[in-house]
């Protein structure tokens, strides 16, 4: 599929859904880069920025967060209609987010609990990513992303060239950047093996373990990372919650642990 721009100065768009705005700080941190990439693009919404036109019709869609109460829902698809490219940024917008793991919790008894009047709260039963509702076009991975990655796909649209997903693994930026291996030579229990790669290896890169902010990676062996974990003494139920963080709800994360509970191991 080809997701070329034939246009010479794109409008575009960045929404927010249901989120911390990471994501949207991520680009407004890109400061003169920012200033340049307005120059070349038509931004006609971008609420944090200041231009505020939800409905307008675009070429390009960003869209931060998870689709979290029934209004989400009908605002996503009336986003898609109004978009040429929709395309999901952060770990909320690709697979829940961290709101993400009440979804197998009860959701009454925990609104009850939380606030004074839980008539007053709307929401779904779960939090789901964007792509569970609409047709996405690429989808940008991490916790938050990168101003970056933004940047490198809006630079591939403007040259008429597909965004590259990266998917490889956090353990090719190690070794790229001469980090050693904290899982190999300290113990501890990474998830750079089984992430994609992006954020420059930033936690093994500051000597501790990376999380899996950015997602699963391409071809990721999830049994063989629970095996070596094992190995280094994590109990079962810690196993789980490493595959069930930020990105739950990624299929290969959430088959994970599944298999994982469904074994007994959690």
């Amino acid at each position: 599929m080809s997701v070329a721009m034939e246009i010479l100065k794109p409008r575009v768009a960045v929404h927010k859904f249901s989120s911390c705005d990471g994501c949207q700080l991520a680009l407004l941190n890109l400061g003169e880069d920012l200033l340049t990439l307005a120059g070349r693009v038509d931004l006609v919404h971008f609420a944090e920025a200041g231009p505020f036109d939800p409905d307008a019709d675009v070429d390009v869609a960003f869209v931060e967060g998870s689709v979290s109460t029934p209004e989400d829902v009908e605002r996503i698809r009336r986003i898609r209609a109004h978009s040429r490219l929709l395309i999901p940024i952060g770990a909320c917008a690709t697979a829940g987010g961290i709101q993400a793991l009440r979804n197998g919790a009860d959701d009454a008894q925990w609104v009850a609990q939380i606030y004074s009047h839980p008539e007053a709260i709307s929401s779904l039963a779960q939090s789901t990513p964007i792509a569970s509702h609409v047709k996405v076009d690429f989808e940008l991975w991490g916790c938050p992303v990168s101003g970056a990655q933004m940047l490198a796909v809006v630079n591939s649209l403007l040259l008429g060239v597909a965004p590259r997903d990266n998917a490889d693994k956090v353990c090719t930026e190690c070794k790229r950047n001469g980090y050693p291996c904290v899982m190999v030579g300290r113990g501890i229990a990474c998830m750079g093996p089984v992430t994609r790669a992006g954020c420059g290896a930033l936690c093994p890169g500051l000597g501790r373990d990376c999380y899996g902010c950015y997602g699963p990676a391409e071809n990721a062996n999830t049994d063989a990372l629970a095996a070596q974990f094992a190995s280094l003494g994590l109990k079962p139920l810690d196993i789980v919650q490493r595959f069930r963080s930020i990105n739950s709800q990624a299929p290969v994360f959430l088959a994970a642990a599944d298999k994982l509970r469904m074994r007994g191991d959690g």
